[in-house]
């Protein structure tokens, strides 16, 4: 997906295709381990690591209003799960993890399979819940808890990362910030300081907003995972959920027993050129959407796929100075192209991105709005999740700092990576939100460090848009992991339903086979 940062970068919260699907459409037991905390732990940590979980109904773990049914079912229990706020302070203030399970069906109980979906700031609890029914009847549901969880400051945990209300958001999505003066730059950064003013005041405090990265979720993950029983993790990642495994993996290798690393960031790789490759690749899905597109006399964007972009540019570009009305709501420029990186997660979602090409082009916003809604995680009742929110926080943390001249070339860069979302205006030197954040980053780009670490598996897409392939071809190198690669389109594949990667991730976690050398797979196969 596409995500504005208020500094005119064009970045991408990335999450699995079929988890972005979920959002388009809308009793007590002991679960603890003791003695389960990593060798030479801080002695302050024991009791988080000796903790047992109470498990009961999950309906109100639910993020919104329309999630509450499929959390209600009684095949999902939950828990919150007691950490340190503070790593280095574990006498301080704790967070509360939000944890949800459909325990293993069969008799033959493996453990823990952990999931996640990315973003970073989606939840994995969601992703669990539209999960689970697809793996009914299969070796993983059977031989496996399937366990989500929400990441420190995301979705059900707390404290919960706020920094606008919803009225506020309508009004976010409705501001361009394209106005490259030395006044306009000078408001956007007004907003941005403002923005993160509100992130501490309505997040409870800096301590909080310091504490959300990566690599203290990771700690969390190990917590966890003592928690849930297991005396080594099984874990799968997707998109930014990759970050979270290496993370992990670095930290505690002795503690990994398996793990997939679907859709992957290449740890490696500067933010810059991590953002203006992710442009790229979205330029690519358009392409060969506009490909598929053009096959059909009616394409809204011709059947010339050469002039796609420039067709796309003239129909969505007068949205910078007349936004539609959609209803009581407008369609803003910024909301279409969103709108249209929404769509361009997965080839299934390729005919609601023309159908509502189509429609916009006749006068009708919805389906471009609505598609756009799904990103920003709207209800159909106008409340936001903390998903941006989360988003923006924990990349302020993982990510790398950028000047103001950095962000100017940064928005060129972008521009031409990505023409189809060329906005035509100049490029915005403004420092963006993370500029302001008031803690550094806890993570640099690095290639990990790990001895002793279990045969790992990474998937890649040649075809992904939010995560190039090469990416997972670097971080399987790095790991020394086996490597899968996807021929096919979207974002995100593992336990997608194709039978060929299916097949060889269920045999490594469950009897750790490792995927033939060189495995390549097809959709379809």
């Amino acid at each position: 997906m596409l995500c504005r940062v208020r500094s005119r970068r064009r970045s991408f919260v990335a999450v699995p295709a079929a988890l972005a699907a979920a959002a388009l459409l809308a009793s007590c037991s002991a679960g603890g381990a003791t003695g389960n905390a990593v060798p030479g732990a801080d002695p302050g940590l024991e009791r988080f690591y000796d903790q047992q979980l109470s498990w009961g109904p999950c309906g109100d773990f639910a993020i919104t209003d329309r999630d509450r049914d499929q959390y209600a079912q009684k095949r999902f229990e939950c828990a919150r799960l007691e950490v340190p706020l503070d790593y280095a302070n574990p006498s301080g203030r704790t967070a509360q993890i939000a944890v949800l399970r459909q325990k293993a069906t069969g008799s033959d109980r493996i453990g823990s399979l952990v999931f996640n979906p990315g973003g970073p700031g989606a939840s994995g609890n969601r992703q669990v819940v539209y999960t689970a029914p697809d793996l009914d009847g299969t070796e993983l549901a059977q031989r496996f808890d399937l366990v989500g969880f929400d990441p420190r400051g995301t979705g059900a945990s707390t404290p919960a990362l706020d920094c606008i209300d919803d009225q506020e958001w309508e009004a976010e999505r409705l501001d361009l910030d394209i106005d490259p003066s030395p006044e306009g730059v000078a408001q956007t950064e007004k907003e941005n300081q403002e923005f993160v003013q509100g992130c501490i005041r309505r997040s409870g405090g800096e301590e909080v907003l310091a504490n959300m990265g990566t690599r203290d979720a990771a700690r969390d993950m190990d917590i966890l995972r003592a928690a849930l029983g297991d005396e080594k993790l099984t874990f799968i990642g997707y998109s930014a959920g990759t970050r979270l495994g290496y993370t992990y993996a670095e930290q505690f290798p002795q503690n990994v027993r398996a793990m997939v690393l679907d859709g992957a960031l290449d740890p490696k790789q500067s933010t810059i050129d991590r953002i203006v490759k992710q442009n790229a690749g979205f330029q690519q899905a358009f392409e060969a959407f506009a490909k598929d597109c053009a096959k059909n006399p009616s394409c809204p964007l011709g059947t010339d796929p050469s002039q796609a972009t420039a067709r796309v540019q003239a129909l969505i570009r007068p949205l910078i100075q007349e936004p539609l009305q959609v209803g009581d709501r407008k369609l803003s420029y910024n909301d279409a192209i969103t709108g249209i990186v929404q769509a361009l997660y997965s080839k299934d979602f390729w005919p609601y991105l023309a159908q509502g090409l189509s429609m916009y082009a006749n006068g009708d916003g919805r389906l471009l709005l609505g598609l756009a809604d799904a990103y920003y995680d709207r209800g159909q009742d106008g409340k936001y999740s903390n998903f941006i929110e989360a988003f923006r926080a924990i990349s302020c943390l993982d990510e790398q700092r950028t000047t103001r001249e950095e962000e100017g070339e940064l928005a060129r860069a972008a521009k031409e990576a990505a023409p189809f979302a060329d906005d035509g205006q100049p490029p915005v030197a403004a420092q963006s939100i993370c500029s302001y954040w008031p803690s550094p980053p806890t993570s640099e780009p690095h290639v990990p460090s790990v001895q002793g670490l279990p045969k790992l598996v990474v998937i890649s897409t040649t075809g992904d848009p939010a995560t190039p392939y090469q990416a997972g071809v670097d971080l399987a190198e790095g790991l020394g992991a086996s490597l899968i690669t996807h021929e096919g389109e979207g974002h995100g594949v593992a336990l997608n339903g194709v039978k060929c990667i299916d097949d060889a991730v269920t045999a490594y976690l469950v009897d750790l086979v490792d995927p033939p050398a060189g495995l390549r797979c097809r959709s379809g196969e």
